[in-house]
């Protein structure tokens, strides 16, 4: 196995930011200092040192989460709550999230602890499919769902998305569906006062811009109100997996991930 890889599968650190340490002097392969990140050592013979400190072997791991909102993605946080801190009880040395989730967003996120399986998910020109559940304000009518399948412009008409599949599912007036929005109290609105337009449905694109579904959505008009993503792929959601509850991705399931990117 390659240096740098054993060290990213076994640290906290991505390959990248190991490539430069070890460049830096700041790992040893049986006492003698090792500069060349491409190196091939045998994880189960050879004692590697990071550091000072001798590294143990970490076997791959992946794990699927059902994000709650209001965490972050993120290891450490001085203010917020983040996805690690549901993981207490497993062994998350060098483990990372594959992508990313806003903070008031739900649904399936990954971790794993292998650079080569995140790399092939996240990648632009893998184009691994990445689909979202969302209710917005506002309403989509057909040139709308065109512009969508055909790419739309976000950020102030500056950038164009890659084409993407919408479906939508509802349409109405919020007071009609207020009790099937998973929300309380939104923005205390009182549909006999106001009762705005909403709709619902699925996105599926294939990038990972910041905010890229809100973005495309207000790109037509529409303020999305509650997003969840129910699939990376082929994999779905596990709908039995409580929010922030996870568990190991089976050999099946990680089988399926690979053959499709």
């Amino acid at each position: 196995m390659r240096l740098d890889k054993f060290l990213a599968q076994s640290l906290v650190d991505r390959r990248k930011t190991v490539r430069t340490c070890i460049k830096g002097g700041m790992v040893e392969v049986n006492g003698v200092v090792i500069t060349e990140p491409a190196i091939e050592i045998d994880e189960n013979s050879d004692i590697i040192e990071y550091d000072g400190k001798v590294v143990d072997f970490a076997e791959k791991v992946y794990y699927m989460f059902n994000k709650p909102a209001g965490c972050i993605t993120a290891k450490k946080d001085t203010v917020n709550k983040t996805v690690f801190d549901f993981f207490s009880d497993a062994y998350m040395n060098g483990v990372f999230h594959v992508g990313r989730l806003d903070k008031d967003t739900e649904g399936l996120l990954l971790l794993t602890n292998d650079g080569e399986f995140e790399y092939k998910l996240m990648h632009p020109r893998k184009h691994v499919e990445k689909t979202y559940f969302f209710w917005a304000l506002g309403s989509l009518d057909d040139k709308d769902i065109k512009h969508f399948e055909q790419g739309v412009y976000i950020e102030q008409g500056n950038i164009l998305a890659k084409p993407a599949k919408i479906e939508v599912q509802k349409r109405g007036r919020y007071g009609e569906y207020k009790h099937e929005i998973p929300l309380k109290n939104l923005n205390n609105i009182d549909p006999k006062w106001y009762n705005p337009p909403v709709v619902s449905g699925y996105l599926t694109i294939t990038e990972g811009r910041k905010h890229q579904v809100k973005r495309m959505l207000k790109s037509v008009g529409c303020s999305v109100i509650y997003l969840k993503r129910i699939s990376i792929g082929g994999l779905m959601l596990d709908k039995a997996l409580q929010k922030g509850h996870y568990r190991s991705l089976t050999e099946m399931e990680i089988k399926k991930l690979f053959f499709e990117i």
